[in-house]
């Protein structure tokens, strides 16, 4: 009885899986093109909450392909004004990392189509699970073990997810 009081605690803020956040997203990726105007490409609906049926952090993952990152200052700025706060930290040479909400409720991350695999490995990943649920119900279990271990999602939560990631990408390659 201890154990599972300790894993509810542990994983409180991990919620069954909830359609409303495609609808979330929806009205995000809205604003974002609208702010954002020409330069962007693609919006896609990434992270878990965008793979149907699995338990998740109810943080909208966005991912947004531009044509140019040339003006790095004003895409920030541009975000800003929705909302969104530049991570520096948690960027890097394949993306622009923002947050949005405090609580946090979004995550966006920008790419610059041609520049690095980010896009391909997002979207892939994504779509293999949503087509195989055996294996995104495995996800989930993985993700809830290590958040046990690691419960403000932090580097050894990352890492531990990482090694399935790559499993996923190549099958679905």
């Amino acid at each position: 009885m201890v154990d599972k009081i300790e894993y509810r605690i542990k994983i409180m803020d991990v919620e069954k899986y909830n359609p409303e956040w495609h609808k979330e997203f929806e009205h995000e990726s809205k604003s974002i093109r609208e702010y954002l105007g020409s330069i962007v490409i693609d919006i896609q609906h990434s992270g878990s909450i965008a793979i149907k049926g699995i338990a998740s952090k109810p943080i909208v993952d966005i991912a947004v392909l531009v044509s140019n990152i040339e003006n790095a200052d004003a895409i920030e700025s541009t975000l800003s004004n929705l909302g969104y706060t530049y991570f520096p930290k948690s960027s890097s040479v394949e993306r622009m990392f923002f947050r949005k909400g405090n609580p946090v409720k979004c995550h966006l991350s920008l790419t610059e189509q041609g520049k690095t695999p980010y896009w391909e490995r997002q979207i892939l990943f994504r779509d293999y699970l949503n087509a195989h649920p055996e294996k995104a119900k495995e996800y989930e279990n993985l993700k809830r073990e290590l958040i046990l271990k690691d419960p403000q999602a932090g580097q050894v939560y990352t890492d531990g997810k990482s090694e399935f990631v790559e499993e996923i990408l190549k099958l679905a390659k």
